[in-house]
């Protein structure tokens, strides 16, 4: 008959041992959810030109940003998949000359998207002419205030609109790959906006996290009410939605996982975890995300893309280090 301490030992064994095993379960159904996203978006990226004859901002822009994303975290993608996107970013001054219908698209916002992604492409080389190119034209894009104003109407902004925040961020970001020091001047600018942008929404404190995150203490106040904003919005379900009392979407999830990687809050881990389970438990079984639209529940082609490639890349970023 076993003693009461060897009775304890082996359920503490048994215990240990479910806990492993359902650890590598869920690393494994995460690592699945990659795997489809990157398949998907690999699938469907280079499928735009082929049948519309023009380039998009969701599969060209943001899809093809987040592909060289994971190209940069080890996936190995056939030549042809971006090779004609590649060749199209690398040409600037034909952007406004594309075929998309002008109707359903804003300029400034496709100059955005796709200077972000060809600044994925070549890796914040500012020697690169066509990367110098695109930053001249995001820079004439911006506000004489500091911001990008698009979509200014949409406080949350969505996948495939960004919002001002967002817009500005992503600006900002660029600008900061130049060496130039008129860019430089309008590169402070954009920060300078983003620090007194008003957090009033959960994307808004997510972007301000994903800028200021890491700074100097003297932000630490403004940092920790957008967090505050964001542990309060976080769902039973793991996600986030617009705003702190939403149900969660999986574009605002995104956004809030890509923020909280720079923060080393003892609570953040556990957020993490909580919606990198949201966004697995979300995904299609092909690998696309559904799109978050403004009104929530919408179908949109443009926004699903734009959705699975935010969705992916928060995944692949947030990824536990073994």
């Amino acid at each position: 008959m076993k003693s009461a301490v060897e009775s304890f030992g082996l359920i503490l064994l048994l215990i240990s041992t479910s806990c492993a095993s359902q650890g590598k379960k869920e690393a494994e159904g995460h690592s699945l959810a990659v795997e489809r996203a990157v398949q998907f978006l690999a699938r469907e990226v280079p499928a735009w030109n082929r049948e519309n004859g023009c380039y998009s901002c969701h599969n060209n822009g943001d899809g093809a940003r987040v592909l060289h994303v994971a190209r940069q975290n080890g996936f190995v993608l056939d030549e042809k998949v971006l090779s004609d996107t590649s060749k199209w970013l690398e040409q600037p001054g034909q952007w406004e000359h594309n075929k998309g219908d002008p109707g359903f698209s804003d300029q400034r916002l496709a100059n955005l998207q796709f200077a972000s992604a060809l600044l994925a492409l070549t890796g914040a080389n500012n020697r690169n002419p066509a990367l110098a190119e695109a930053v001249q034209k995001v820079l004439k894009d911006q506000g004489a205030d500091g911001p990008w104003h698009i979509d200014e109407e949409s406080r949350v902004g969505s996948p495939t609109t960004y919002g001002p925040n967002l817009a500005t961020y992503m600006g900002w970001q660029l600008l900061q790959s130049s060496p130039n020091a008129e860019v430089k001047i309008a590169a402070a600018k954009a920060r300078e906006w983003l620090l007194h942008a008003p957090i009033s929404n959960i994307p808004a404190a997510a972007v301000f996290i994903t800028a200021f995150g890491k700074e100097n203490e003297r932000l630490a106040d403004k940092v920790d009410s957008a967090l505050a904003l964001i542990k309060k919005g976080q769902t039973r379900e793991g996600g986030w939605g617009p705003y702190a009392d939403a149900p969660p979407e999986v574009f605002d999830s995104a956004l809030v996982l890509l923020a909280l990687r720079e923060l080393k809050d003892p609570e953040v881990s556990g957020m993490i975890a909580r919606g990198r389970d949201f966004l697995v438990a979300s995904q299609r079984s092909e690998g696309s995300w559904p799109g978050t639209t403004r009104p929530s529940g919408g179908n949109s082609y443009a926004q699903t893309i734009s959705t699975t490639a935010w969705a992916l890349e928060a995944l692949l970023k947030t990824q536990p280090i073994n």
